[in-house]
């Protein structure tokens, strides 16, 4: 498999990931293009099928609201979960959606466990890290 990385940021991020460019496509981590390859593997040999990438999910919809004490108007943004990958299990018809992780620590880690079980509460699906 054939990737350019992108230059990294002065600095550094905060993931500590490099960008990859494969297949036409920006990926956020040499692991996420790795599984990428791999589900378009899994959907030619026809056990997954519907394979897309960056799928965004609404957990809370935008809101706007009067502040009963000052009268002002409050608004607040939509909260939304961005998928890695959403596909079709062959086998049991069932959607899939994986999250690639590499650390499972951290505020951004926390963050998603909260967006994980909004997904659950709110869609009934329960997210695959891989």
């Amino acid at each position: 498999m054939a990737w350019k990385n992108f230059p990294a940021k002065k600095g550094g991020n905060k993931y500590h990931n490099e960008k990859i460019f494969f297949d036409g496509q920006r990926f956020d981590s040499k692991k996420e293009c790795n599984r990428w390859h791999e589900l378009r593997i899994l959907q030619r040999a026809g056990e997954i099928s519907e394979l897309r990438r960056q799928v965004e999910f609404v957990l809370i919809p935008f809101q706007k609201v009067r502040n009963p004490i000052t009268g002002q108007w409050v608004t607040e943004r939509d909260v939304k979960y961005i998928a890695d990958f959403v596909y079709t299990d062959t086998r049991t018809n069932l959607t899939v959606v994986e999250d690639v992780k590499g650390y499972r620590d951290g505020g951004a880690y926390r963050v998603f466990v909260i967006k994980r079980k909004l997904m659950l509460q709110r869609f009934g699906i329960q997210i695959k890290e891989v």
